[in-house]
């Protein structure tokens, strides 16, 4: 019998090995923590073999247990299967699809949305197929917006403007620099996630109208926890000027997924011309039917009352740390960023609370936040606990003091 012999890494794989050594030398390296959760315990995950807490889930309502979402999705399963088998455009488009889309225009008030498999191919394929339509739109965006948002502006190569975060003169001003018939897009988030904090939405969209320029709105982690029925901070402050509004399910709706929503011709042509729209096996139906289920929770009486539970949480959260003498940043919103500065200091204390409190939560750092800005960003949701948010808050306090 042949001996195996381990594999030789190609040559011109060699630089990019040292750049991994690097990363690790540097306490970059990211490490992935396995947890599988548990639906009949939520919050709780098994993490080898043993039962732990996150604190750190995107998951910000807990829907993705809601027993009514989970008994959408299996009996869709058991109907119609484990997968569509196809793309959009060949046999891949349920009428799960055209419901979820009709939703959710409806929802933003919007003339139609598409579904993608993902928000990140959302931002990506959205942005980078209409802004290659029309090469001569100029780009502003934020300096703190979400990779997805990046790479879409990036892959267009059309000319763009960072402004400073959530910075109005400065947006203005780069705004001003540029002639009333230049097509310009300003390209944004409502909830900002490593820090918890709100843009300007009214004001940009002032901006927007002064200077003939349309709005890129990611509502992603504000999704099902602000509005009345969950459709965002737009709906939240009466904000209908925005021209395309994005959105995902995979944190607050649980199920998994992104959209964008907008006028009807534009988002049209990314249906017709997007290749991650169109080259892609589609979301399964059992998912987009749980989908569908999570957004009817969502927009009637219960999601109100979760999402006053989540406020309330967070709050207490906040004034446990603030008891403790933790560090945190004080946002208006659901995040509760807690600041543990310092890459390797962060790993260290994330991995004891982990190792001996059974206590997840995600170090945060470089390239994510600057550095010296490392932090773990905390979720409270709904379902827990005025002991657990103690608890979490005297191991948390145990590990920095002795550090």
């Amino acid at each position: 019998m042949t001996p195996i012999v381990a594999e030789k890494a190609p040559s011109a794989f060699v630089d990019l090995q040292d750049t991994l050594d690097r990363l690790k030398a540097d306490g970059l390296y990211r490490e992935f923590i396995p947890c599988s959760y548990l639906a009949e315990d939520r919050g709780h995950a098994l993490h080898q073999g043993r039962r732990i807490q996150v604190w750190c889930t995107n998951d910000y309502l807990g829907m993705s247990q809601h027993p009514d979402v989970m008994q959408a999705q299996i009996a869709s399963t058991l109907r119609h299967g484990t997968g569509n088998g196809g793309s959009r455009n060949i046999a891949g488009t349920s009428e799960a699809h055209v419901e979820l889309e009709r939703r959710l225009a409806d929802w933003h008030g919007m003339a139609r949305a598409l579904v993608f498999t993902s928000g990140y191919v959302a931002n990506v394929e959205t942005l980078s197929t209409l802004l290659k339509a029309v090469p001569q739109t100029v780009v502003f965006s934020d300096a703190l917006n979400h990779r997805s948002l990046i790479e879409g502006v990036r892959a267009s190569g059309n000319t763009k403007h960072i402004f400073a975060h959530n910075d109005l003169a400065d947006l203005e001003q780069a705004l001003a620099s540029y002639p009333s018939d230049r097509p310009k897009l300003i390209v944004f988030e409502s909830v900002y996630s490593m820090d918890g904090d709100i843009a300007p939405i009214a004001e940009i969209c002032d901006l927007a109208e002064r200077y003939n320029a349309l709005t890129y709105l990611d509502e992603t982690h504000a999704i099902g926890v602000n509005g009345a029925t969950g459709a965002g901070i737009c709906e939240e402050i009466g904000e209908s000027r925005v021209t395309f509004v994005q959105g995902v399910f995979g944190k607050a709706v649980g199920t998994t997924g992104g959209y964008v929503a907008g006028p009807d011709t534009a988002l049209d042509y990314v249906r017709s011309h997007a290749p991650g729209f169109i080259f892609t096996t589609t979301i399964p139906r059992s998912s987009l039917d749980a989908t569908l289920m999570s957004l009817s929770v969502l927009q009637g009486p219960e999601g109100v009352r979760l999402r006053q539970e989540l406020r309330a949480n967070a709050d207490l959260m906040r004034r446990r740390l603030r008891e403790s003498g933790i560090d945190f940043v004080s946002a208006p919103t659901h995040l509760v960023p807690v600041l543990v500065p310092g890459g390797e200091r962060v790993k260290r204390i994330s991995q004891r609370l982990l190792h001996e409190f059974g206590i997840y939560v995600q170090p945060i750092n470089f390239p994510s936040v600057a550095r010296g800005g490392e932090r773990f960003r905390v979720t409270v949701a709904p379902f827990r606990t005025p002991e657990q948010i103690d608890r979490f808050v005297q191991a948390l306090a145990l590990c920095l003091a002795d550090d």
